[in-house]
């Protein structure tokens, strides 16, 4: 199949979070599997600052229809491997700046324009290039327009970009939402400014057009499928989506296994394996070191490594602090985000340095060593669309403990529920939910045939993306 992907987000060149790897992974796997896939991305500095993108081929100029004016760019194009091109749309008045979406404080005001620009950027390219798509897939808000967009470039054109078009929401609660009057930059037909359309509570949602317009919906787990088209978990779009319930599956994401494996990793001191387990002592020494804790403890070791947001429960965890400061543990947290959490861990860490430590900062090799020296993986989130490093930490040895939302319900077995088949514990997503998990946490450690066993049965899961990229397969044949 010849299939085109689009995102704000790619790695291994432009990342912030999720999006990208699942992005990545997806399209190289498919290329491997001999599709011709071909993936778009913003020219954000950071992105042609990358080796492979600094050297892309400038391959057309643009000139945008955006409402009354037209305004230039240009599309470069590198190929990182056979059957993959990445086309990079650029302009540097909306992508040459330090950020990605925004500064630490807000997100950039002309949002919506950058975006606008880099959906026609496409449209424009697929146009230009003669790309006749099987698949075009859009992925989150971002790129949201990108299927009405095709569709009244073809009206206009009388031409053929793509025969389906797929929209995957990876989170509902980034919606892309922005003032009325930014709809005449689409050059949009004004009847699609409704409620029918890209009206949302008199402004304009970029997620609505795209759940209306695309040919299929994917959520990025099939419980997240299900939990969006209600009123708690569907941030005031569960009434679009049901509208499109019979076009909506939710497909789980795969986790790149030559990035993510004690076995060839990088990242850690020592690799190891499901049959030989000796590595991770010393990955579990090294990030006690880092942390500032005695290398030598025996005491359980709980990762966590987030954005420091209200989405990923800090606020479950700070209010369980008693549990850390009280019990002989320890608490190691990678990640920035909200300066309230912020100040709460590093207080927490302050008062409690022997228990707890804070490591405030992106950091993609220490995160590698926080899922490989951690004995157990907290991720106590309010919702989660998908989730990966509870699929990373079952394939280091380290039992993930997770509350039962969107994909981590559908990605970790409880081991009390199912002892033999258990690869971690399970819990509402409450404080008092988090607190009876740990608890349980502290006696599977100690039972140490019981962890050994759930341990086994994590590094057993088969969670690559050989295995995710087929359920997309089928999905495409289907469409198609």
């Amino acid at each position: 199949m010849k299939i085109v992907h689009a995102a704000s987000e790619l790695f291994p060149y432009i990342k912030t979070g999720g999006l990208a790897d699942a992005v990545g992974s997806l399209c190289s796997t498919l290329a491997d599997k001999g599709h011709e896939v071909a993936v778009f991305v913003p020219g954000y500095r950071a992105l042609l600052e990358h080796k492979l993108a600094s050297g892309a081929e400038r391959l057309l100029k643009l000139k945008i229809e955006m409402g009354n004016d037209f305004i230039s760019g240009e599309v470069r194009m590198f190929s990182p491997k056979p059957n993959l091109k990445v086309y990079i749309v650029c302009r540097e008045e909306y992508f040459d700046r330090k950020g990605i979406y925004g500064t630490a404080e807000r997100d950039f005001e002309d949002n919506c324009l950058r975006y606008i620009f880099f959906c026609k950027g496409i449209v424009a390219t697929l146009q230009k290039e003669n790309l006749r798509a099987d698949i075009v897939h859009a992925h989150d808000w971002q790129v949201a327009l990108l299927p009405v967009l095709l569709r009244h470039a073809e009206q206009r054109h009388g031409t053929m970009l793509a025969l389906k078009t797929i929209f995957t929401i990876h989170n509902i609660a980034f919606q892309g939402v922005f003032p009325m009057r930014s709809f005449y930059r689409t050059n949009l037909p004004d009847e699609l400014m409704s409620i029918d359309g890209l009206e949302y509570y008199g402004q304009m949602s970029f997620m609505k057009a795209g759940i209306l317009f695309a040919d299929r919906v994917t959520t990025v787990s099939p419980r997240y499928a299900q939990e969006i088209q209600t009123p708690q978990f569907g941030c005031g779009l569960d009434g679009v989506i049901a509208t499109r319930s019979e076009d909506i599956v939710g497909l789980v994401n795969g986790v790149d296994t030559a990035v993510w494996n004690p076995a060839v990793d990088e990242h850690l001191p020592a690799r190891y394996s499901a049959r030989d387990m000796s590595g991770k002592a010393q990955c579990r020494a090294e990030l006690l070191t880092r942390a500032g804790f005695d290398p030598e403890t025996k005491a359980p070791v709980f990762g966590m490594i987030c954005r420091l947001t209200e989405q990923k429960g800090v606020d479950l965890l700070l209010s369980n602090a008693d549990f850390f400061v009280n019990n002989d543990c320890r608490l190691v947290v990678l990640g920035t985000g909200d300066a309230r959490f912020e100040k709460a861990l590093r207080d927490l860490a302050a008062n409690a340095p022997a228990k707890v430590a804070l490591m405030a900062r992106l950091d993609e090799a220490m995160s590698h060593v926080v899922e490989a020296g951690s004995d157990f993986f907290v991720m106590p989130s309010l919702f989660e669309p998908c989730g990966l490093n509870q699929m990373y930490s079952q394939a280091y040895g380290t039992v993930p403990l997770v509350s039962r939302v969107g994909g981590l319900y559908d990605t970790v077995t409880d081991a009390g529920v199912d002892p033999a088949a258990g690869t971690g514990i399970t819990f509402p997503a409450t404080a008092h939910g988090l607190r009876h998990g740990l608890e349980r946490a502290l006696k599977m450690f100690s039972e140490k045939k019981t962890y050994a066993a759930v341990q086994a049965h994590g590094m057993a899961r088969d969670f690559s993306w050989k295995n995710a990229a087929q359920a997309y397969e089928r999905l495409y044949d289907e469409s198609l």
